[in-house]
């Protein structure tokens, strides 16, 4: 009996420590400039992270081959419908080749959001993104204040409670006049 709860005890410390490391990384990864880019859309428009400024921005970045992208796509649609009238904004950055499984995976599950082009992988580089979804939340003043790795229900009300907080921020700053 006691052979055998040996492996998995020896696991579940394994374990812990994963996920104290990847908490870790995540907290190391925040508190810095969001590098500025600009991007396509599937629309022709052009994004450009600047004219942002002073909003929240939550930038998201995915593939259309990637399952847990596909698992979160519905959440962050609600979150996105749920502050479509306050200051902010969800871009989420595609690196497919061709624009048109972009298109048919928007349109199969109904995604309003902005989705930008980046076929040559320059901008995930450039946030050390190393998987498949990624998500930066960017502040008003344009700084990294959250990165999430993986998938996450972005209507939890525990998520939605931090990013009310966020957009509260920002609103009162915009009517400061601070945008940093």
């Amino acid at each position: 009996m006691r052979r055998a709860a040996l492996p998995m005890i020896l696991g579940g410390l394994l374990l812990l420590g994963l996920v104290v490391l990847l908490q870790t990384q995540q907290r190391e990864r925040a508190g810095f400039p969001a590098p500025g880019f600009r991007l396509p859309t599937l629309d022709g428009q052009t994004i450009v992270l600047s004219d942002y400024r002073g909003k929240v921005v939550f930038l998201n970045f995915w593939a259309t081959w990637c399952p847990p992208c596909r698992e979160e796509m519905p959440s962050m649609q609600r979150l996105h419908q749920r502050f479509a009238q306050r200051p902010f904004v969800m871009i989420a950055v595609n690196e497919d080749t061709s624009a048109e499984p972009v298109r048919r995976f928007l349109s199969e599950l109904g995604l309003t959001f902005a989705v930008a082009l980046d076929p040559q992988g320059t901008l995930p580089a450039r946030y050390g993104v190393t998987g498949y979804p990624e998500t930066f939340l960017i502040d008003h003043a344009g700084l990294v204040v959250r990165h999430v790795i993986g998938p996450l229900e972005w209507d939890d009300p525990s998520v939605v409670a931090y990013i009310e907080e966020l957009v509260r921020t920002a609103e009162v700053a915009v009517v400061q006049g601070d945008t940093r």
